[in-house]
């Protein structure tokens, strides 16, 4: 397979919200890491996931943990339909009763609160995180209470379109590198951050891929979003 890699300008690399950056993206990596063609080859098209940017999206990232996908559309269903919950001022009007009646639990509701009253009070700016490097853009977050890795990175990878995120925590994640690379075992967390690096500046696209070739295995999604 010959593939027509695209050299990206320096602070020009695409994000990953169109079907045409994540194809640059894949090119690039697989010139890179020609081990991962096989499994893009089996999975065919890889396509970009798309969630709100900002408030919105962090706020449905936090309500997606550890949930299955069926139940966090269900809840963020219901949250979304609050008056004002999609907004960091709104969102500090409404009772911690409102908010867990739509299915929050009260950890989910009081880091969506965190994050609002940041917001608020200007300590966060999501724009200016976004941009950020990949490191220092999960840095910034994870200070959030309530924002660990995962969602820090869920976050950027799906909402911020980051090009460089790779959740190296995520189970599917994992079971989709120990079968599509081979490997005697399934990596620890630690093991797949050491291989996700040399994926760098194509870290998203990579995930997308390996989330796709779960998919495949599974017949199902394996992302809780």
């Amino acid at each position: 397979m010959v593939l027509a890699t695209t050299i990206f300008a320096p602070g020009a690399s695409p994000r990953i919200d169109t079907a045409e950056g994540v194809a640059a993206h894949l090119d690039n990596l697989m010139a890179m890491v020609p081990q991962l063609l096989p499994m893009r080859e089996r999975v065919g098209a890889v396509l970009p996931r798309v969630n709100p940017k900002g408030f919105a999206g962090m706020a449905k990232v936090i309500c997606g943990q550890q949930l299955s996908v069926q139940s966090a559309a269900a809840i963020w269903g219901r949250f979304e339909q609050l008056p004002g919950a999609l907004e960091p001022q709104s969102y500090l009007l409404l009772s911690e009763e409102t908010v867990r009646g739509a299915g929050f639990s009260r950890g989910k509701f009081l880091a969506v609160r965190t994050v609002a009253e940041t917001v608020v009070a200007g300590g966060l700016n999501f724009a200016e995180v976004d941009a950020l490097p990949a490191e220092d853009a999960i840095r910034a977050l994870v200070a959030l209470k309530g924002i660990g890795p995962w969602t820090a990175e869920v976050y950027l990878l799906f909402c911020a379109a980051h090009p460089d995120i790779f959740p190296a925590g995520d189970l599917a994640l994992l079971k989709a590198a120990h079968h599509g690379l081979g490997l005697d075992a399934r990596p620890t967390i630690k093991e797949m951050i050491g291989l996700a690096q040399g994926w760098s500046p194509h870290r998203s696209a990579a995930a997308l891929l390996f989330w796709r070739y779960f998919a495949l295995l599974r017949d199902k999604e394996g992302i809780l979003l």
